[in-house]
């Protein structure tokens, strides 16, 4: 039985995050879902919770904390520097 498990968000279809944290509530019986995203995935983040706490899982999973923050990174060979921001959604299973 699995604690914690984390999905990262990139660009692959919406539901298809949705579908994997259901599925690690239901079928893997996780207690906690932890959401991460970068940079522009970072609206797709907080809809993908919204829609697993209020549709697909509505009344039996909340959120138990949102942390935001950001970095920076060296986004090609000149050496210039970019802040990215990030955001991680746990989302956890009531009892």
């Amino acid at each position: 039985m699995a604690e914690q498990t984390i999905i990262y968000i990139g660009n692959k279809p919406f539901m298809n995050y949705v579908t994997a944290v259901a599925m690690q509530f239901t079928s893997q019986d996780a207690k906690e879902v932890v959401i991460k995203a970068r940079g522009r995935y970072i609206s797709r983040a907080v809809d993908v919770a919204e829609v697993v706490r209020k549709k697909f899982m509505a009344g039996q999973v909340d959120i138990k904390s949102i942390s935001i923050d950001s970095e920076e990174r060296q986004v090609d060979q000149s050496g210039k520097k970019r802040r990215i921001s990030s955001i991680e959604i746990v989302l956890v299973k009531k009892q």
